[in-house]
């Protein structure tokens, strides 16, 4: 069987959290070759470099930063223990690490995160917003409980399951001063009408770009985006009509002070809870998924 040093893992976890080997031998009091000879054993049983050299200075590798994790996980239960044998309270709350593509409206993140802050037990959502291959590959290695997409797991080659959250059609949205002359006669209104997009990587661009050329719409394309909470802040600077998930059409009404000039349910937009579980165990993943069905999308 093997075992780990756990000598060797507080050092390393002393100097990642700190910053430097430096740093890590003041607070353990023990002479930096000391430190550094310790993290040099465990990584040799690891088999993996846990630090790489940036500059003068060392950072977490990915191998590293997934130990690092688990350490920190580790040490904080050691706490935690002594804590419960000297009768005092512990209030730890339950990590959730959760991934967001950058794709997912920051609105709908919200609301589908909400719920795990709901919990009788306390949580703490530790959120990361980067692409989805990032993401997934993140996930793999256990950097994450969860990631949210707009899209089911592809052609990324990672051990993970897709669970469907739900999906709506999309709302078409524009500024008060744009919006009463947009409203009539939708979508006909929209042939020359200045419009805010999605970038090609969302999954609901392709939707709106495919009713547009059914209905022979030619709206005039004055920007595309990454991040849909940008695209509606130019929207409500007047700068074009933009499209918005239609369940959460009244928050992005009262958050951006715009107005719907039509809805269309044709055009779906469809959300997943991506984890390397088949079945969702995880408490507050458990309670998104649940709640997302049955109230957001429901």
């Amino acid at each position: 069987m093997e075992w780990l040093n756990y000598h060797h893992l507080l050092y390393f976890w002393t100097a990642a959290r700190e910053g430097s080997i430096a740093r890590a031998s003041h607070q353990l009091r023990l002479a930096q070759p000391t430190i550094s000879g310790q993290i040099h054993e465990l990584e040799e049983a690891l088999g993996e470099k846990l630090f790489a050299r940036q500059g003068r200075g060392l950072v977490l590798t990915d191998v590293g930063r997934v130990v690092y994790r688990y350490a920190d996980e580790i040490f904080s239960i050691g706490r935690e223990m002594l804590d419960t044998l000297k009768d005092r309270p512990t209030g730890r709350p339950i990590r959730l690490q959760v991934g967001i593509a950058n794709v997912v409206p920051k609105l709908i993140a919200y609301r589908i995160l909400k719920p795990a802050l709901e919990l009788p037990e306390k949580v703490n959502v530790i959120v990361h917003e980067d692409s989805p291959e990032r993401l997934l590959a993140s996930l793999a290695t256990h950097g994450l409980d969860l990631v949210l997409a707009d899209a089911p797991v592809g052609a990324v080659k990672v051990k993970a399951f897709s669970h469907t959250l739900g999906e709506c059609g999309v709302t078409f949205f524009a500024s008060a001063k744009l919006a009463p002359k947009l409203r009539r006669n939708f979508p006909k209104s929209l042939n020359g009408a200045p419009m805010l997009l999605p970038h090609d990587t969302a999954a609901v661009r392709r939707g709106i770009d495919t009713w547009l050329l059914q209905n022979d719409l030619r709206p005039t394309t004055v920007g595309e985006f990454d991040d849909s909470a940008l695209m509606m802040t130019f929207g409500q600077a007047g700068i074009g009509v933009f499209p918005g998930s239609s369940a959460i059409e009244k928050e992005i009404q009262q958050q951006y002070s715009v107005q719907p000039i039509g809805r269309v349910e044709t055009i779906r937009e469809r959300f997943f809870a991506i984890s390397a579980e088949r079945k969702l165990r995880h408490p507050a993943v458990v309670a998104i998924s649940e709640r997302a069905r049955t109230d957001l999308f429901g």
